[in-house]
């Protein structure tokens, strides 16, 4: 009884060990659970493996033994119809009380256990099988029958079994023994195995949780290392680039919330200012002035809304763009005279001498333009009186330029300024109404045309903005 107990006992540890209930929620619980879980989950793998190679293992014996049991059963008999012969003879050469001593001298010389037994106590179905003549093979008893001349007494062969001989109560321990500890140790080896072949898949899984969960609870600079088996390499890579999307994403986000609400406060001061001077204003002459100031204000308030709005839309991946294959020359060309306006008389000078005639290239017109735009506004705020564009297709790549003659971007400057908000000079862009988002938009039109955006110095002695971006393949 207490060893039924301790085996329940064990079991039912065994199945909290392999199927835990269900956690409650708490930091010790969890901790716990996660202690244990790799090898919960290695111990299910294993058993579920070792089941299903073990029922593999018997369905094929069961196979392949039901396949060649006749043929061996028909090679048996007929290696001992000889041995049952002789022994036959023998027998009828002593007198019919004589038999029992034969046959003990006989087993000296035999292997296996010889005896008599009457027809009458051997079950029906071999009865039947012995009275037709032959040497039958009991599966049941592992044994050979065959019928002497008498029609009476069966001569009995303990040809597979030696349960009948002697040592046989040494003899089948000691075989259970062997086939247990072959078990034992195939189990084992398997086990081995099987922990030197999952346990990187382990490591991996667990480094991709703790990131996960590092990402959930908000430490978007959590990164999961190298994996260690090839299988989770590419999962390993798409989770980091993952996380360094949404930590950019968000980084820019709180970037740009922090800028907007900088760059508002000074127009809605400036609003809030004017609107209290026009309460205590009494001359109409006046009212007029400030009314304008507001109208100003209200203006950059918008200009800058926009430009936020727009540069928010870019930086969404679900931005679908639009392109056309246009010539590149007469595009210009209609975009620089869009532009004249803008100028504040200042010269702008277009040069097309690099172009093939009727030079092809494939473009988003609206946000390309867009991107002209930004760089020809910022030319105008910078240069001193003349302002140059030229394009170039050389090596499949397409190139527009725009050179000035102003003050030129410091080297150290020339990445920052592509930032959002980001301005050489705070002041100047205060003058000129700049909000630093220009050359930002710019940047994002450019990658979502699978190009770049880069500054450097003008042979004009100012600075060079340069847009490239590759032709489609012909």
């Amino acid at each position: 009884m207490i060893g039924v107990e301790s085996a329940a006992t064990v079991i039912r540890q065994a199945r909290r060990f392999l199927f835990p209930p269900r956690r409650r929620r708490g930091r010790h619980s969890r901790r716990d659970y996660e202690q244990h879980y790799s090898l919960r989950v290695f111990c299910r793998f294993y058993l579920i493996l070792l089941c299903g190679f073990v029922l593999i293992v018997c369905l094929a014996h069961l196979l392949v033994a039901s396949a060649v049991r006749d043929v061996e059963e028909h090679h048996a008999r007929r290696f001992m119809q000889g041995a049952f012969t002789l022994v036959e003879t023998e027998l009828y050469r002593h007198a019919r009380e004589d038999w029992l001593s034969a046959i003990e001298a006989l087993n000296e010389k035999f292997t296996h256990h010889l005896y008599l037994i009457g027809r009458a106590h051997l079950p029906k179905e071999i009865q039947t099988q012995v009275s037709q003549g032959g040497i039958v093979v009991s599966r049941e008893h592992n044994e050979m029958y065959h019928m002497l001349s008498d029609n009476d007494t069966v001569l009995a062969l303990g040809m597979f079994s030696p349960a009948h001989g002697p040592g046989a109560a040494l003899k089948t321990p000691l075989r259970l023994h062997a086939h247990l500890s072959i078990w034992a140790a195939s189990g084992a080896a398997f086990a081995l195995l099987l922990f030197i072949w999952i346990r990187p898949i382990f490591r991996d899984l667990e480094a991709l949780r703790q990131t996960t969960r590092a990402l959930g609870e908000g430490r978007l600079e959590a990164r999961t290392p190298g994996a260690y088996s090839r299988i989770f390499v590419p999962l390993t890579d798409s989770l980091n680039d993952m996380a360094d999307r949404i930590q950019q994403r968000i980084a820019t986000q709180k970037e740009l919330t922090c800028a907007m609400s900088h760059e508002l406060r000074t127009p809605i001061a400036r609003l809030r200012f004017v609107g209290e001077m026009a309460v205590s204003a009494r001359a109409r002459e006046e009212r007029q002035r400030l009314g304008k100031m507001m109208e100003s204000d209200l203006d950059e308030l918008e200009r800058l809304i926009d430009a936020s709005l727009t540069y928010a839309r870019l930086e969404r991946d679900t931005l679908q763009l639009h392109p056309e294959t246009v010539d590149l020359a007469r595009w210009l060309t209609e975009e620089a005279e869009k532009l004249r306006p803008l100028l504040r008389g200042k010269t702008l000078s277009l040069d097309l001498r690099e172009l093939a005639p009727e030079q092809n290239v494939t473009l988003d017109p609206q946000y390309m333009a867009r991107a002209l735009g930004n760089l020809v506004r910022n030319a105008v705020r910078y240069a001193r009186q003349h302002i140059k564009i030229s394009a170039s297709v050389k090596n499949r790549m397409a190139s527009i330029h725009v050179d000035d003659d102003g003050v030129g971007v410091p080297e150290e400057k020339r990445e920052a300024i592509f930032t959002a908000f980001s301005r050489l000079d705070r002041a100047c862009d205060r003058a000129t109404s700049g909000y630093g988002l220009g050359l930002a938009i710019t940047l994002r039109i450019l990658t979502l045309h699978c190009g770049h955006a880069r500054v450097l110095s003008s042979s004009l002695g100012g600075a060079r903005f340069s847009l490239k971006w590759p032709l489609p393949e012909s």
